[in-house]
């Protein structure tokens, strides 16, 4: 692609020279994949300033630099005031607007965003579609899976990956896109055609100046759905009605609104939930027709999920029965509620719950139909939300017999540092603290007896642990069978 064509995207810029008939073979903002004829984009980031690198750049081959000041370099730079915000246009047009080529459903939320993805997937293969998924746990088209490093990658990443899709034929592509990504814009461009609000509780707000801040970036990608109506190309907006801030959301949009929920009116409801061990069961009520539903997941924040995946779905004129049917045979996703069984005579689940609002949604599922006790094993991430460390403590003792606390990814932060700040005025003697997670998941097993519940709380599907700088191997499936192997409670 010339370099005028790349550059057709952006309205203002400057150039040292007229170099734009060259050709463009790539576009990159990683210094290190740059190759022969690659356009490289400075990204002035958290960590590292990508203009300190375009020396580097050069040298690998890069054909042209766009970058936020001059630089000392041989090959064409051209300047933008920001190059994060041009990235998203840069990339649309390079990979040539891949997300107008299929539907695009993007989910938002504090919580329920993977499991929803799953759901929606499950959707559209029972309606015989090809699906891509981009989210916490991977980027999958059909059945091929790729490593992601954020819920929502960058912008590039985004568009290369939807081109991906597009090209091996994807219908429906399912993404979540997290409160940063909204905020740093790197859904801008993205067609999104259906833009679904999972709920809104307290997470991020290391990164967000306050509450208010943290629900603004949410709504952007209601607001951003367009304010025009195009019967050729209709968008639609699902909001959880029960949720506190559902009304400024549909206020937000000016696309058609879908409401959904348990408590107050809605289009899509639910009632006559009935929870127990193996799944859970209710009557969904829509627009399109009702049916009793039996599901394998568990706990009604499911039943939520469940119905938030009706309305995309209902919006996408998925039928009816086709719905049902995936609901019916949807088994769950790696880490949401995940049980372990080694043989063992007690309940052991692995559960992402990282928030206080999620783990309180997994607490009082599993006392919906625990017989024994509850022993919940639960940290806090470091460099991250301070403020929800005492939260996230006190939902463990409230509705455990005994909680467990430890660390969870402490990257630079002194772990210790975090559980004092977990425990600092907790009114209660139903906790101990046990910093190594391994032993701490030890001490759950070793505690545990018959008809019992141990939740591993926090990490889901990671299968690593942060400790400083270092990632290193770690999964909670894992370590919980080992140390069951090891209590000589297994098979």
């Amino acid at each position: 692609m010339k370099l005028a064509v790349l550059l057709s995207a952006l309205p203002f810029y400057k150039q040292q020279a007229d170099h734009e008939q060259i050709d463009i073979t790539g576009v990159t903002i990683d210094s290190r994949e740059v190759e022969s004829g690659n356009l490289f984009i400075c990204i002035d980031g958290a960590v590292v300033d990508g203009h300190a690198f375009a020396k580097q750049a050069q040298d690998q081959g890069a054909a042209a630099i766009l970058a936020e000041r001059p630089l000392d370099v041989s090959i064409p730079v051209i300047l933008v005031k920001d190059t994060l915000r041009a990235l998203a246009p840069l990339a649309n047009v390079f990979y040539n607007h891949p997300s107008k080529e299929m539907r695009v459903i993007g989910i938002t939320g504090t919580n329920g965003k993977t499991s929803m993805t799953y759901l929606l997937e499950s959707i559209f293969r029972a309606n015989k579609e090809a699906t891509g998924v981009i989210g916490t746990i991977q980027m999958k088209i059909k059945e091929e899976t790729y490593p992601v490093k954020n819920t929502t990658p960058d912008a590039l990443f985004l568009q290369k990956g939807f081109r991906k899709m597009v090209d091996e034929g994807v219908d429906t592509a399912v993404i979540e896109v997290s409160s940063h990504a909204l905020d740093r814009g790197r859904v801008h461009g993205t067609d999104i055609d259906v833009a679904v609000f999972t709920n809104l509780s307290q997470d991020h707000l290391d990164y967000h100046a306050s509450f208010e801040d943290y629900f603004h970036a949410k709504s952007l990608l209601f607001s951003q759905l367009g304010n025009t109506f195009d019967p050729e190309h209709p968008k639609y907006a699902v909001i959880n009605a029960d949720d506190h801030y559902a009304q400024a959301l549909i206020k937000s949009t000016a696309q058609p609104v879908c409401t959904y929920g348990i408590d107050k009116p809605a289009d899509i409801i639910a009632t006559d939930i009935q929870l127990a061990s193996n799944g859970t069961s209710f009557l969904l009520q829509t627009p399109k027709g009702e049916a009793k539903i039996t599901s394998k997941l568990m706990g009604k924040f499911n039943v939520y999920n469940m119905l938030a995946a009706v309305g995309a779905a209902i919006c996408s004129d998925i039928p009816f029965a086709t719905i049902c049917q995936a609901l019916q045979e949807t088994t769950g996703v790696a880490g949401r509620f995940e049980p372990v069984m080694a043989g063992q005579s007690f309940g052991v689940i692995v559960d992402y719950a990282h928030t206080p609002d999620s783990l309180e949604n997994v607490l009082t599922t599993i006392k919906s139909f625990v017989k024994g006790k509850i022993i919940t094993v639960v940290g806090c991430g470091g460099d991250r939300d301070k403020t929800k460390r005492p939260l996230m403590a006190g939902k463990a003792v409230q509705y455990s017999d005994t909680a467990i606390f430890t660390a969870d990814n402490p990257r630079t932060e002194d772990p210790g540092a975090i559980l004092e700040d977990m425990i600092r005025g907790l009114d209660s003697d139903k906790y101990v603290v046990v910093p190594d997670r391994a032993e701490a998941i030890q001490h759950a097993i070793d505690l545990a007896q018959a008809e019992d519940i141990v939740l591993i709380a926090g990490k889901g599907h990671e299968t690593y642990q942060i400790i400083g700088t270092q990632v290193l191997d770690f999964d909670d499936r894992l370590v919980a069978a080992e140390a069951i192997k090891r209590a000589g409670l297994g098979e």
